[in-house]
């Protein structure tokens, strides 16, 4: 297996005081996610053999909104934004202990977690969860363009969710 250090940057204090053991559950889940899709998909990060890490921003509405507006065109604030650095050349197996693989960045708008979770009545942490597992999955390739990739998409994410005692986000909720 290989190991993915997360570099977590916490531009709004908010998300301390809400999620207090965040860094501690970004790493978790982190952890889980590739180690699932290590072991159960055929994935070109069973080739990588550098020092691999990724970035995840937890900022807030106006600054997703922006980076949303400037590169996917839509001037409105979304829950999580994922910007993957995959390029054949990052994967491909080098024996030099210093090359490393900057697997992307991914940011997450605090505003929109927060009210999401409490239209869905879910805790802000399960949410949370589930986007960054999200995020990860866009970061290893995955999308949801079309039915067939969403479905498996959908698929991996709620595997992993299981994995962390989540349920599954896209289960219909009698109220």
């Amino acid at each position: 297996m290989i190991e993915v250090d997360l570099n977590l940057s916490i531009d709004d204090d908010r998300w301390i005081h809400t999620l207090p053991n965040v860094s501690s559950l970004a790493e978790k889940i982190k952890d889980v996610t590739f180690a699932y899709v290590y072991e159960n998909e055929k994935t070109i990060l069973q080739t990588l053999k550098k020092h691999t890490f990724l970035n995840v921003c937890l900022s807030d509405d106006a600054t997703v909104q922006q980076l949303n507006r400037d590169f996917r065109g839509l001037d409105k604030p979304t829950n999580v934004l994922s910007f993957a650095n995959l390029d054949a050349v990052d994967f491909m197996p080098a024996d030099d202990p210093f090359m490393e693989t900057d697997l992307g960045n991914i940011i997450l708008a605090y505003e929109t977690v927060c009210r999401e979770a409490t239209e869905q009545k879910i805790t802000t942490e399960a949410h949370f969860s589930h986007l960054l597992v999200h995020g990860f999955l866009h970061i290893l390739g995955y999308d949801h363009m079309v039915e067939q990739d969403a479905e498996q998409m959908e698929n991996l994410e709620i595997k992993i969710l299981n994995q962390l005692n989540i349920s599954n986000p896209y289960e219909e909720i009698d109220e």
